[in-house]
């Protein structure tokens, strides 16, 4: 087998709209490091976007998953119940930020989990309307397509979106957006169009993920809190992808002095394998009927296990310094070149959820950050890009990258750089 022939018969089997980064056809991983069918190496800074943050087949992951098999694959927890979701649901209600007694749902994926959460929020507050960010992203099922803060390639072609959802500005410095606008223009909301007694429900992602990795400021997020709390809404924070050791803490949103009521949790959460879970006010979580929430495969014992196993390597490797510890030698490394490739705007970012937004003469450059990627994606590193502008590049590699292979990726980072700008001024 050879990756065009695969990429050949992909063509003619899957549709269309399953978006392709790159054509490697993965033959074997392990932890920072994949081989494809044609015994290719890749340094994998996509880490299956923020999943395999413990990298791939992290050992303590593999032996969990093979316990499992050992003893049970799926009963569907409604029809019989195991003890470890519930051990795991113990866990995430310690974890989770906030001073308050906590429950926890298990499903299957993200946009799943902030389904539930807005659901959750509506039984709650007995309010429809939900307040969401420009530029954000929370999934691809009508009511997280409805509040991702983007058009294209997201909502596109699939009509109309789910009524009372609005959207404000979501504040970015680099593009002059500031937290005193974005909390004015909620503010106008609910001047001209919004009784702020109809809204169940605000979501905001603690740093935007495919909007451009742009961090909430902690003036944003107080704000934010303040204004939940004068008028009984929920607070969601959506760390679907800034969860598990990301960003430097096991969920973002603890490097901030206030807690949201909900919080969604996928990707990074079991390793690989597909689980997500909302945590929040046990209030607020129990405001469903039972049989209300659930699903067939949410709180696969697979997914489950593999969970544990995460939360002990969090643990137990201090993964959460690692992330910091990585992320300041990438910003360094970044920093130091901006001198001979300007069109490298800013740097930025928690932990090791990096991002580097390009622009030429003060607009966004997608030209020259596709151009880097696929530099670098011919030297053997995968990068992905993301933003509304298509002008940044985020770097997800997974936080137990060794030292020797983080050093390469670096250097071949730094070489792909510097080859896009040398095109570009020959250009």
């Amino acid at each position: 087998m050879d990756n065009a022939s695969i990429a050949a018969r992909r063509d003619a089997a899957i549709a269309r709209g399953v978006g392709m980064q790159t054509q490697i056809y993965v033959d074997r991983a392990e932890n920072a490091e994949v081989w494809d069918v044609e015994g290719n190496r890749y340094i994998d800074f996509a880490a299956g976007i923020a999943v395999v943050n413990t990298g791939h087949r992290h050992p303590k992951v593999v032996e969990a998953i093979r316990a499992q098999l050992d003893a049970y694959t799926h009963t569907c927890h409604q029809v019989m119940p195991y003890e470890p979701y519930i051990r795991l649901a113990e866990r995430l209600n310690d974890a989770v930020p906030g001073d308050f007694d906590k429950k926890t749902v298990f499903v299957t994926t993200g946009a799943e989990a902030v389904e539930n959460a807005i659901k959750i929020a509506r039984a709650h507050t007995g309010r429809d309307a939900v307040i969401a960010f420009g530029g954000g992203f929370h999934g691809r099922t009508f009511m997280t397509m409805s509040l991702t803060g983007k058009v294209v390639p997201y909502k596109r072609g699939f009509g109309t979106m789910m009524p009372d959802v609005h959207h404000v500005p979501f504040p970015i410095d680099l593009h002059g957006t500031t937290t005193n606008e974005a909390m004015s223009a909620i503010a106008q909301l609910f001047k001209a169009d919004l009784d702020p007694a109809r809204v169940a429900a605000i979501i905001f992602e603690p740093v935007q993920g495919e909007g451009g990795f742009y961090p909430a400021p902690p003036d944003l997020v107080r704000g934010l809190r303040a204004l939940c709390d004068e008028h009984g809404i929920v607070l969601i924070a959506d760390e679907v992808q800034t969860g598990f050791a990301r960003t430097g803490h096991l969920l973002a949103m603890q490097g901030y002095d206030v807690a949201p009521d909900i919080t969604t949790m996928a990707k990074g959460l079991a390793g690989g394998v597909p689980l997500a879970a909302l945590t929040g006010r046990a209030e607020i979580m129990d405001a469903p009927a039972p049989g209300g929430l659930g699903g067939t495969y949410g709180g696969n014992p697979l997914g489950i296990a593999a969970a544990h196993a995460v939360l002990d390597a969090i643990e137990e490797d201090g993964l959460c310094d690692r992330a910091n510890a990585l992320g300041s030698r990438l910003k360094q490394r970044l920093e130091a070149i901006r001198a001979d490739v300007p069109q490298i705007a800013e740097v930025r970012g928690p932990g090791f959820m990096i991002a580097a937004e390009f622009m030429t003469d003060g607009a966004p450059d997608p030209a020259f950050t596709t151009a880097v990627k696929a530099e670098a994606l011919s030297r053997g590193l995968v990068l992905l890009t993301c933003g509304v502008h298509a002008n940044v590049i985020r770097f997800l590699a997974p936080v137990t990258i060794p030292d020797a292979v983080f050093t390469e990726a670096l250097d071949i980072l730094d070489a792909s750089l510097r080859a896009a700008q040398s095109a570009a001024v020959a250009a």
